[in-house]
């Protein structure tokens, strides 16, 4: 007496369970770069979603601006640890090659003096020579300078592209995410308020 013996190998089931296995990456990129194209076209990309509010930095390392130096001594790098000591912070992801980040430069300066709070840059995929040219040109708001030459530490970060800026509490966590050059308006109705919020909430490291 025959038996049912199942599915066999490359039947119609497996064929369709591995195409949705295959289309799955391609129906997540399809939703991902539809809230991107909402959140330009709605005039305000830092509604594009990031996973990491509220969740400690990255555990990463921004070797120094090679040959950068403030008052005749280098400017140093940065490490997450670095950001998880009390205190709120910007960390800031900037290029040379970045049209916006020329236009938003100044409105750092600005929020450095309001805000009196570290900002750390990132100069991320840069010559080192045309980063420390900019800095010369524009000027540095910057308390460190760390690069990311290969990008991959903006990758852990969910950077989308330059300029990104990112509000830390004084425990290191990522209270905001401004994505694109920051603005007049965007200085006064987000990152001074959310500053303000976190320096409020933040707490002395043990």
């Amino acid at each position: 007496m025959s038996q049912d013996a199942g599915p066999v190998a490359g039947s119609v089931p497996d064929r369709a369970k591995r195409r949705g296995w295959a289309i799955a990456p391609f129906l997540i990129f399809v939703v991902m770069a539809a809230l991107f194209a909402f959140a330009l076209t709605s005039g305000d990309p830092s509604k594009l979603p990031s996973a990491l509010i509220g969740k400690p930095v990255p555990q990463t390392d921004f070797p120094a601006l090679e040959g950068l130096l403030e008052n005749g001594q280098p400017v140093p790098g940065f490490h997450a640890t670095d950001l998880a000591k009390g205190k709120v912070s910007i960390v800031n992801f900037w290029a040379s090659w970045c049209v916006p980040c020329i236009e938003e430069h100044p409105l750092l300066i600005t929020l450095k003096e309001r805000s009196g709070v570290d900002i750390y840059g990132v100069n991320y995929k840069d010559q080192p020579e045309a980063g420390r040219r900019f800095i010369g040109r524009y000027g540095n708001p910057f308390t460190a300078v760390g690069t990311d030459r290969s990008g991959r530490n903006a990758i852990e970060w969910g950077v989308y592209g330059m300029p990104e800026t990112f509000v830390i509490d004084g425990a290191g966590r990522i209270a905001y995410k401004h994505v694109g050059p920051i603005s007049k308006e965007s200085l006064e109705a987000k990152l001074l308020p959310v500053i303000t919020a976190a320096q409020g909430k933040s707490t002395p490291s043990q």
